[in-house]
């Protein structure tokens, strides 16, 4: 079923009876040609750039749970590529430039808007950071803008422009950057996967993988053996957990990260916007609501839930960035649990079990990542080789000293 606004007038004139479900949920098979573990956005991006771009027939997507229900269905929607280093600013540009694109691609409404990111600058060190980072954006081809402080002042009054402690001396624009919808997302690729053939399993935990002689032969799951010579992982913060099953020690820590969402407003932010003298970012959602976020808790662990001092330093910092947002009543906080990589930069790489590949370390920049990750990951499960555009997010770059650190902050990811 195509959607269109004909197909809607006409279901919406004879009562809604002709929707058919949005995929088919598949019964799994004893073998498929390739099989990608996790059911967020990565994975089912990964799933439906192998059948539809790659003319994969036999692909399986495993979900241990449903689909969206990991870290796709717990973030704040933020879409940006205003990254400086080489590497990441060619690869965050070309998931931009998938997004763009995305809804008709799909033939589904993810809800993308192109409403801007706002990165505000507190010191004469951030300007010139700032500005360095603006010219290695336009060097490659995505829009930037350095603004005044008169300029941040006219775009967002509400702003706290007389705190002489973080006083705002201008910010860097991202204007191609902005927000779509998290489970519209996960909806339109589930969607247009299963078009194409994808078997889509949930509730399908993968507590092993079958190996013999270094090659991959398959998995053991709750719901019976199924085997594959290609296997492909996009599980987000159970990354290191579910590869150490496969013998495999990783790079990687998993930490909690928090976010919250007030009441409904009348409109305020049109974009996101975030606080360069603390990790803060704001931005509204569609039903109004303001969405916020700040730092990791700073511990390693596997839950969905998050501690009380992050919710006192996140608010504090609210306050003093934004004064307003006191009179707002937050009405639910949630924790999504992010694999941080030594230098806050991704992996997509082939590991050192054969057939078995990874998408992983996502730190803060999962969503926005999501068609690019989708295919890079698709292209080398496929090809064997890395895309040019993912190319330096390799597995053996923190044993060779090639690290990707836009923080500069060293190997220490609770401060990435």
């Amino acid at each position: 079923m195509k959607y269109s606004g004909f197909r809607l007038l006409r279901e919406a004139l004879t009562g809604h009876r002709g929707w058919q479900p949005a995929w088919k949920d598949s019964e799994p098979k004893k073998e498929y040609d390739i099989i990608v573990i996790g059911g967020g956005g990565h994975g089912l991006a990964c799933a439906y750039y192998l059948a539809a771009k790659f003319g994969v027939q036999r692909v399986a997507l495993l979900e241990k749970g449903w689909l969206g229900g990991g870290n796709t269905g717990r973030n704040t929607t933020t879409v940006r590529a205003n990254y400086l280093l080489p590497g990441n600013e060619q690869f965050y540009e070309f998931s931009l430039r998938l997004w763009e694109n995305l809804e008709q691609e799909l033939n589904y409404n993810v809800m993308f808007s192109q409403r801007s990111v706002l990165n505000l600058l507190h010191s004469d060190a951030q300007r010139h950071a700032f500005s360095r980072r603006g010219n290695s954006m336009l060097v490659h081809g995505v829009d930037a803008q350095l603004l005044t402080r008169q300029q941040v002042c006219e775009r967002y009054p509400w702003l706290n422009f007389s705190d002489e402690r973080f006083p705002i001396r201008g910010g860097l624009l991202h204007p191609d950057g902005g927000t779509a919808r998290h489970d519209a997302v996960v909806w339109g690729f589930a969607r247009a996967a299963s078009r194409h053939g994808v078997d889509i399993i949930q509730n399908c935990e993968v507590i092993d993988f079958d190996v013999q002689n270094g090659q991959v032969r398959g998995v053991q799951t709750t719901r019976g053996t199924i085997r594959a010579d290609r296997v492909g992982v996009a599980v987000a913060g159970s990354t290191s957990r579910l590869l150490s099953k496969a013998g495999l020690r990783l790079p990687i820590e998993s930490q909690v990260l928090q976010a919250f969402v007030t009441e409904g407003l009348k409109p305020l932010i049109d974009g996101v916007v975030t606080c360069g003298a603390g990790h803060f970012y704001i931005g509204q959602s569609d039903k109004g609501g303001l969405v916020f976020g700040g730092a990791l808790d700073g511990y390693n662990t596997y839950a969905q839930r998050g501690n009380l001092p992050i919710v006192e330093d996140v608010c504090e910092v609210a306050m003093s960035f934004m004064p307003a947002i006191g009179r707002a009543r937050v009405l639910r906080m949630w924790g999504g649990t992010v694999d941080m990589t030594m230098d806050g930069s991704p992996i997509i790489d082939n590991t050192p079990v054969e057939g078995l590949s990874l998408s992983g370390g996502w730190n803060y920049g999962g969503f926005k990542a999501t068609p690019a990750s989708g295919y890079c990951l698709a292209h080398l499960i496929e090809t064997g080789q890395s895309h040019p555009c993912a190319s330096a997010f390799r597995y053996d770059r923190f044993r060779k000293g090639r690290l990707l650190d836009e923080e500069a902050t060293g190997p220490t990811p609770n401060l990435h």
